[in-house]
Formats: C-alpha cells, sequence, structure tokens
C-alpha cells in the first residue's frame, strides 16, 4: 500500500513534457491572444468596408430622388447685359507670300451688376424616402430684388453710340430649371417682363433666364427689379452675391442646418426653426461691376459640402478668366466663394457607425486584457478558441449595429447591439466559469466599455480629452489590479 502511495506521488510530480509547458504557459498565451487581436482588425476592415457600400448607395439613391426633385440651387443676383459689334483683326498669309488684315465683326457684351441687391429666401425642407433610405429636399420662396446704377461710360471702353440698347436683357441664373414651379415673376421699374430661357448667346449662368429690357440709354437702368419664383431642391441652397451690396435674409423649418461658404452670418437662430442674415460688400467679389468682352460662365458650381473635412481646395478645377479687358479681368467663382446653406439629416448614421469601428480595436484589447485578469484572478482556464469566439462577437455587434440603425435611428440601435452583446459574452463566460458572479462583473466591463465609446461620440468638440482621460483611468486601474497577482507564479 505504501509503495503505491508513493508511486502515485512520483507519477503526479513527474515533470511535465514539452508540449505541455508549451501549450500551458501563460504568458506565450497573453501572446497568442496579441496575435488574435490583430488578426481581428481583418473583419472589422471588411465591416468598415461595408459601411462604405451602404453610405454610397444611401448616396446614389438621394441623387436618384434630387434628380427627379430638383438639384442643389444656386441663387445669383441679376447682371445687365448689353451688346455692341466689335472688330477684331487678324493677319493671314496670301498665296503669293504676303500677309493681309482680315476684319471680322464679333457681337460682344457690356455687362453691368447690380448696385444693391436683398434676397430673401423662406425654406421648407423634408425628408423624402424611398425604402430604407432619405433625401432631404425643400421648396422655397425665393426673392430678389435691388437696383442698378448706369455704366460709367469712362471706364467701359466702348463708346455708348456703339451699345445696341433695344437689345438690353437682364440674365438671371439658377442651377437646376427642373426645380421651378412656375415662371418666375420679373418686374423692372414695377412692370412685369415675361422670362425666356431660351436665350443661347449668353452663357453666364448654369441656366440662364433672360428678360429683353428694350433701354434707350444708359439712363434707363437707374431702375429697380424684383424676381419672385418658387424653387424645389435638395441637399443645399446657394446664394452668389454679384451686387456691390448684398444683403440675404434666409428662415426655415429645419433644426439642424448647416452654414457654409466664404461668408458666415452675421446673425442667427437655431432651434426648431432657423434664422439667419448676411450682409456682403464687392470686395471679395471676384468681378469687376462692369466688364466687357465675349460671354463666360460667371461660376463654377461643384456641389460640394463644404462642412466636410475631407475638402481641399485642390478639389476644384484651375478657374478661368472673365473679362476682356485687362483692367477687369476677373476669375470664375466657385462653391467657397457663395452661401451655403445646407440641410443635414437629423442623424447621419453612417457616418456615427464610421467613428464607432474607429474604436473597435480598442474595445477589443481591453476586453481581452479584462478576460486574461479574471482568468488568473480567478484560477480558470478559457481556450484559445473561446477567446476567438468572443473577438468574433464583438466584432458582430458592429455589423449588428449598421443593419439595425438603417430601420430605427443609431441611438437606439447602439443600445439594442450592445445589449445583445454584452449578453452573449456575459452568458458564455458562465458557462465557461460556472461562476454567476464572474459572468455578472464581465458582462458590467463590456457595459463600461461600451458606454464610454458611446459618450466619445457624443462629445465630438471634448471627444479628445475625455478619451485621453478615459484610456489613463483603464490603465491605472489595470496597473492596481495587476500588483495583486504574483506573476512569476508563471514561471514554476
Amino acid at each position: 500500500m505504501e509503495n503505491n502511495q508513493l508511486n502515485e506521488g512520483l507519477e503526479n510530480s513527474s515533470p511535465k513534457s514539452l508540449y505541455d509547458k508549451i501549450t500551458g504557459s501563460m504568458l506565450l498565451k497573453i501572446f497568442v491572444i496579441f496575435f488574435l487581436t490583430l488578426i481581428l482588425l481583418i473583419p472589422m476592415a471588411l465591416i468598415g468596408d461595408l459601411i462604405s457600400e451602404r453610405k454610397q448607395r444611401e448616396t446614389q439613391v438621394s441623387t436618384e430622388i434630387a434628380r427627379k426633385w430638383g438639384l442643389e440651387q444656386v441663387v445669383s443676383t441679376p447682371v445687365i447685359a448689353v451688346p455692341y459689334d466689335a472688330v477684331h483683326e487678324t493677319i493671314k498669309p496670301t498665296t503669293d507670300g504676303k500677309q493681309t488684315t482680315e476684319r471680322i465683326v464679333v457681337k460682344e457684351w457690356a455687362f453691368l451688376l447690380p448696385e444693391n441687391s436683398a434676397i430673401t429666401a423662406e425654406v421648407q425642407p423634408e425628408p423624402l424616402k424611398r425604402g430604407i433610405f432619405q433625401a432631404i429636399v425643400y421648396n422655397a420662396k425665393v426673392t430678389v430684388k435691388g437696383n442698378f446704377k448706369p455704366f460709367d461710360l469712362t471706364k467701359l471702353d466702348v463708346p455708348a453710340t456703339d451699345l445696341k440698347w433695344n437689345e438690353a436683357k437682364m440674365v438671371f441664373g439658377i442651377q437646376d430649371t427642373k426645380g421651378l414651379s412656375a415662371n418666375p415673376n420679373v418686374q423692372w421699374n414695377g412692370q412685369g417682363f415675361p422670362m425666356d430661357k431660351y436665350f443661347q448667346e449668353l452663357d453666364l449662368f448654369t441656366n440662364n433666364l433672360t428678360t429683353n429690357l428694350n433701354l434707350t440709354g444708359n439712363e434707363d437702368l437707374n431702375k429697380p427689379f424684383q424676381i419672385t419664383m418658387d424653387l424645389k431642391g435638395s441637399k443645399s441652397l446657394n446664394f452668389l452675391p454679384l451686387a456691390k451690396q448684398t444683403t440675404i435674409h434666409a428662415s426655415g423649418n429645419w433644426a439642424n442646418p448647416s452654414f457654409n461658404g466664404n461668408f458666415l452670418p452675421e446673425d442667427r437662430e437655431v432651434n426648431e426653426t432657423f434664422r439667419a442674415n448676411w450682409s456682403i460688400p464687392d470686395f471679395n467679389r471676384k468681378l469687376a461691376q462692369q466688364w466687357t468682352g465675349e460671354p463666360v460662365a460667371l461660376y463654377n458650381f461643384l456641389g460640394v459640402d463644404l462642412a466636410s473635412e475631407d475638402v481641399q481646395m485642390t478639389d476644384f478645377p484651375e478657374p478661368k478668366v472673365v473679362g476682356a479687358a485687362e483692367s477687369s479681368d476677373k476669375l470664375t467663382s466657385n462653391d467657397y466663394d457663395m452661401v451655403q446653406i445646407n440641410f443635414l439629416p437629423n442623424v447621419n448614421n453612417y457616418q456615427k457607425a464610421t467613428r464607432v469601428t474607429k474604436y473597435g480595436a480598442l474595445v477589443i484589447a481591453l476586453t481581452f486584457i479584462s478576460l486574461i485578469f479574471m482568468e488568473i484572478i480567478k484560477k480558470q482556464r478559457v481556450h484559445l478558441i473561446q477567446y476567438v469566439l468572443i473577438g468574433f462577437a464583438m466584432v458582430l455587434f458592429y455589423a449588428l449595429l449598421l443593419a439595425i440603425s438603417e430601420h430605427i435611428g443609431f441611438n437606439l440601435a447602439y443600445l439594442l447591439a450592445a445589449v445583445a452583446t454584452i449578453l452573449l459574452i456575459a452568458t458564455f463566460v458562465r458557462a465557461i466559469t460556472k461562476d454567476g458572479k464572474s459572468a455578472w462583473i464581465f458582462g458590467a466591463i463590456l457595459a463600461l466599455f461600451y458606454t464610454f465609446i458611446f459618450v466619445l461620440l457624443q462629445l465630438r468638440d471634448y471627444s479628445l480629452i475625455v478619451g485621453t482621460v478615459g484610456l489613463f483611468i483603464i490603465l491605472a486601474v489595470l496597473m492596481r489590479l495587476s500588483t495583486k497577482i504574483n506573476w512569476y507564479q508563471f514561471e514554476k
């Protein structure tokens, strides 16, 4: 009997094989878990691609809705255009080797901008849905009024007698004529005039609306004008100030407008509705008050969201020169030279989902560290396969968040996805450890992590300081907890 007991003691105290030492090494396991965390970044990247794909699909649907309703609109102040005949001389070689001068009569224009202009826009945005996607569209009642002053003929470089006053036109431009619900109401000196779209000689705006003024002379330009129209559009409403002094008053029933462009409002009020006012002089305008030459587009509109952090000045093409005379050469305007009111959706689910995925590696790493500490303290082994399953459960959280947020909104989707993930992992830990208390503690730790990330999402301006302080506190807690563990026991 004593010999049997001695033999059993010798068997139990026999040295472990090299394989048992390697597979049972906690230090090696920590290294493998670190490598597993890096491997899990691959499915995280795939989820990021899925978010980008869904966001692109939303953009396509929104663009399709906008194309049928009305695109982003650009409203500009009108321009007076008076034609004249200009003689251009060109030297051409003849068949006998000599040169001859050829004269060509070209129709050119003298252009004049308003002395002052007041734009009023009453906007009613609303979401227009197709399936689970939507676009922000609006109806706007726009009024543009002001007055011109006569040409300064001493600076015009064209004799007044050469100007064809009876063919003078007032040119007004918008971006998408599909957004017009009816013909604009145009008044010149209190008298109504029809507006024509099909005059192709003047290419000042994307879509030109012209009115024949039938002037008799330069002094007839000293008259007031008013243009009223009902305009439909989507995403943003833009104004191009061209007058010597331009005022803009915009109001609407939207709680989340974004004021962008080269000019910020002098005063604004945003709650359930918005109201904003601009007063813009001509100092930043790229055009002279008057110029002559052939018609050239006054602006190049790309429809860029100027509130986006990804927009760079290099995104805009090289500007063209407007005006024939060297003294009046100016550059074409672009989106940055406009006043832009961007009607943002109340919640951008894809943008927030993208921000959440950026914290994915951090949450996975902290979860695995917490699981290792629990394994050491409770002296309950957790297999690597079980680490893999827990890691995939945390990755699946982001897919759940994306799928649910498309239907019920981001905040509620985040709550449901977080609760489902926490319950799944906590019950799995309960099955591994056979200890309900450990499962509850681990679930509370996960809830703390997900709450911490959600708070960071809400604090856009203070996310860096709050996130840094939060990680510092988490690191301090882990360092304090590590002092309670005899790490040298793993060398035995």
